[in-house]
């Protein structure tokens, strides 16, 4: 008896990706074509997304805020990307008045800051650090904000002159952020909000 190899998943256009509705309430990444199923998120997780919103929230207009809102980065197929959080730019903000989706597209103006908070496990730790940070800082988005809460600590990156310079966070250092200079937290501070 003859057996056939499995076919190979239908690869996504950015158009068919943000067309696509499986009708559940699943969240997806779209990596080089590919649906890729993001797992529902830890508590701890979930509790820094919230009280960073507040935190963030003393110092910004809330419009500028957003949690569930897509960026399109560049791969080698079609990318797409979902954040714990952003803060958006005026511009990017109007780019999706009116929008049936909250997706920043490439043709439109990229976020002031994306926050990644890294899931437990080698694979979303590579993809927070290698992939994201790579992603993010080609989208031109000045400031990439990864929060480990299993490292206890909070990497700040700064797109300088085409690429991210870091500055790693840890203890009782007050965040320095060129987007939201009031911003005093500390990485122990922004990570208890975990333990909470």
């Amino acid at each position: 008896m003859t057996q056939t190899a499995p076919s190979a998943p239908k690869l996504m256009t950015m158009a068919e990706y943000l067309a696509y509705d499986d009708g559940t309430d699943t969240r997806y990444e779209l990596v080089d074509g590919a649906l890729v199923e993001m797992p529902p998120e830890s508590q701890v997780n979930l509790t820094i997304a919230k009280y960073l919103l507040f935190e963030l929230a003393k110092h910004l207009p809330i419009a500028l805020i957003a949690v569930g809102t897509e960026v399109e980065v560049t791969g080698r197929r079609a990318r797409c990307r979902l954040p714990d959080l952003l803060v958006h730019t005026e511009e990017s903000q109007i780019a999706l008045a009116g929008a049936r989706r909250a997706t920043l597209t490439r043709e439109m103006p990229p976020p002031a800051i994306v926050v990644e908070i890294v899931s437990l496990g080698q694979r979303n730790r590579d993809r927070d650090y290698r992939y994201k940070r790579t992603e993010y800082a080609a989208r031109e988005i000045a400031e990439y904000w990864i929060i480990d809460p299993e490292q206890q600590q909070v990497t700040l990156c700064l797109w300088v002159n085409g690429q991210y310079e870091d500055t790693l966070y840890t203890g009782n250092t007050p965040l320095a952020s060129t987007i939201v200079p009031g911003f005093t937290l500390s990485a122990a501070q922004v990570l208890a909000f975990g333990q909470q």
